[in-house]
């Protein structure tokens, strides 16, 4: 297993920090800042789900007017993690 941080942008949440398996399982999500209940929520339904598929999901959500969410930035985060386990 390994853990992997990033800081997203253009949102309220600081900071994130997703545990990823040998697999591409997601084991653990914990945020910091942004929206203490929805955050939660994502942790809790994205924990067990293969990170290629949180990125499927996840990417393009919009938050109000905002261009991008907090769970937009969780997978352009994963996408990051991927692409540097495919090196």
């Amino acid at each position: 297993m390994a853990m992997y941080s990033f800081r997203p942008r253009g949102v309220c949440s600081q900071e994130m920090h997703v545990e990823i398996d040998s697999q591409g399982i997601i084991q653990e999500l914990q945020v910091v800042g942004g929206c203490n209940g929805n955050l939660k929520g994502i942790s809790a339904l994205v924990k067990g789900m293969s990170a290629k598929e949180a990125v499927q999901r996840l990417r393009g959500i919009r938050c109000g007017f905002r261009d991008t969410s907090c769970p937009d930035q969780l997978a352009k985060g994963l996408e990051q993690v991927l692409a540097q386990e495919q090196q």
